[in-house]
């Protein structure tokens, strides 16, 4: 009797615990078949058409030019130049008091305290979020003196003292012009402007800094330093593992003659070859020569898109510049309609470098709004590319405007697209959702802001473009 109780007993046990294990698979298998909640696609509504708002993006424009005077006691210059009119600017440091030709004694090393005050201009350009081309020479007051360089040994160790404070200020810095040699610093006119003195200067500035652009004054230095010859250039690629890669020009002679004032020896066969190095480097220069028809808005634009012109002097040369603001922008000129019946000035002032426009914001999610998958569509309207990448961060800002959730993304590099998926882990609430691309951050704000050619999305305060809203309301 005992025995069949105890018999009946573990019977029961075990229909108990296979009740329990077929409870426990139906859950699994019931949660397993719960139907997933489909994404859902919504296109923000955002003004896609572009602005004809001026930018004052980094790394281009018109550029002040800035005279900088180092003598042993540190640097002068007139800090009033720099103001918020004007994000680039173009540092011309007179170095003359260092070269045995000028002082009459002997070629000298810069002194800390000039070191210290080169610093100490581009520290504030920095906390001005103000952009600056850099080029040294030995033409004392920039005022057209020829052969007063320094001997090449001590021009070299002149390279080598700036470098170390050049490569500090890499977001600030848009391009180093190589200079040193000849009146202004333009690399012509002097008895050392030549290969033998003008390839290890190249080589010296290549090898001591770090992703900043080395312009020289003309193609064929760039020739001269590969090895090849004007010939050569057809099918000649620098390849982006090569120093010579972050080599390329400026021109003072810009638009000037149909050499472009001996810049070119065959310009179009030198501009299409340099344009490989301009898609990633900056170039700019000088306009001059207000007789030249290169200048006229119908010549001019077609060549300006394709070397991606970046930047130019605005105070040089003024009756081109005024010949730009009288001269219309029409059908003649190119299919951008909303600039007709506007000034050439303002349309070349308006595609100095990249001008991005987004054309579609999508958003990406489920009635669970448990993941924002974000698809932005862009449009590159200016003659230029991105030469530097932008950190990317995604803010949602709350009714109060106060940030409450952001993450930081992919870094942008230009491009027609930037995708990315977030996990929505914050309060439910209705957010706007801003896209904030920038150089660097500092104690948490962020300095050399990218803003779209948009209407109606940059926010100043956030320093980031509207991207699209979401009311999240979480099952």
């Amino acid at each position: 009797m005992k025995r069949k109780k105890f018999i009946l007993c573990l019977s029961s046990i075990s229909v108990i615990i296979l009740a329990i294990v077929i409870t426990i698979i139906c859950c699994w298998q019931k949660k397993e078949l719960k139907p997933v909640s489909p994404l859902k696609s919504y296109v923000q509504n955002i003004n896609t058409e572009e602005s004809l708002q001026r930018i004052s993006n980094p790394d281009q424009g018109f550029y002040h030019p800035i005279y900088v005077i180092a003598k042993e006691n540190g640097v002068s210059y007139a800090k009033e130049i720099v103001n918020d009119s004007t994000q680039l600017y173009h540092l011309r440091i007179d170095i003359s008091a260092f070269s045995k030709a000028v002082n009459g004694d002997v070629d000298k090393l810069l002194t800390n305290e000039v070191l210290s005050g080169i610093e100490e201009l581009l520290g504030y350009l920095k906390q001005q979020n103000k952009s600056a081309i850099i080029r040294f020479a030995y033409d004392q007051g920039f005022s057209g003196n020829a052969n007063k360089e320094a001997g090449l040994d001590m021009i070299i160790e002149h390279i080598r003292q700036v470098c170390p404070i050049l490569n500090e200020f890499e977001t600030t810095i848009t391009a180093i012009e190589v200079g040193l040699i000849g009146p202004w610093g333009e690399m012509h006119t002097s008895t050392i402007a030549n290969k033998e003195h003008i390839n290890p200067i190249i080589d010296i500035f290549l090898d001591k800094t770090n992703n900043l652009p080395i312009l020289v004054r003309k193609p064929n230095m760039i020739y001269n330093y590969l090895g090849i010859s004007l010939n050569d250039i057809g099918n000649y690629k620098i390849d982006n593992t090569s120093k010579a890669y972050w080599l390329g020009v400026y021109n003072d002679g810009y638009l000037g003659s149909s050499s472009d004032l001996g810049t070119y020896t065959e310009r179009e066969k030198e501009i299409e070859f340099l344009s490989q190095q301009t898609s990633h480097l900056p170039f700019g220069g000088e306009v001059v020569d207000p007789d030249s028809p290169l200048h006229d808005i119908e010549n001019c634009l077609p060549e300006m898109d394709q070397i991606h012109l970046n930047y130019l002097n605005i105070k040089w040369n003024d009756s081109v510049i005024n010949k730009w603001k009288n001269s219309t922008y029409t059908q003649s000129c190119g299919k951008d309609e909303n600039y007709y019946g506007q000034s050439a000035f303002t349309y070349i002032e308006n595609h100095m470098g990249y001008r991005f426009v987004l054309t579609k914001s999508v958003f990406e999610f489920s009635d669970r709004f448990d993941k924002l998958n974000i698809k932005l569509s862009l449009d590159n309207v200016g003659f230029g590319n991105l030469n530097k990448s932008k950190f990317a961060k995604i803010l949602f800002v709350d009714e109060n405007r106060e940030i409450k959730y952001s993450k930081q993304i992919k870094k942008f590099v230009g491009g027609e697209n930037i995708d990315c998926s977030l996990d929505i882990n914050f309060d439910d609430g209705k957010y706007q959702v801003y896209l904030a691309l920038y150089g660097e951050e500092v104690d948490g704000t962020s300095s050399y802001n990218l803003q779209f050619a948009n209407r109606d999305i940059w926010d100043n305060d956030l320093k980031a473009n509207k991207i699209g809203e979401i009311d999240i309301k979480k099952i």
